[in-house]
């Protein structure tokens, strides 16, 4: 919800502000910044899974759920199965396609964030196209 990616983005911006001074450089302020929100965010929707007593065969369901009640979700139709589209795919393919697609991240700068090579994420990008296009034209 609106409300909880709120409060994800402060508890990132709290815990970068807390961790600065562990920050060594070696990599881009955005890519740790980035790593800082993934894990938030993967620990948010572990609570909240655990909250709900979500067991792991229905966590996609619930994703889906709680996306189409959130009151600031205006997608249409193709949004909402696109979303079901991408709900299908592993985490990790989920997670990369999601960096590629909506926000046109570079395989290198997801390499850095991720710590994964370049190919195994090209790999993984192409393997969630797969799946997506496999989804909607079974959909069909």
């Amino acid at each position: 919800s609106h409300d909880d990616a709120n409060d994800i983005l402060q508890d990132v911006f709290i815990k970068a502000w807390t961790n600065i001074d562990n920050f060594r450089g070696e990599s881009k302020l955005t890519t740790w910044l980035y790593r800082i929100a993934i894990n938030e965010s993967i620990t948010f929707l572990n609570k909240k899974r655990n909250q709900n007593n979500v067991s792991v065969d229905d966590k996609d369901s619930f994703l889906l759920n709680t996306l189409e009640g959130d009151e600031y979700f205006d997608g249409d139709e193709a949004q909402k199965l696109l979303q079901r589209a991408i709900l299908t795919l592993p985490d990790k393919q989920r997670l990369v396609f999601q960096m590629k697609y909506f926000d046109e991240m570079k395989y290198e700068e997801m390499s850095e964030i991720l710590g994964t090579s370049v190919g195994a994420l090209k790999a993984s990008y192409h393997h969630a196209v797969k799946k997506i296009e496999f989804f909607l034209t079974d959909s069909n």
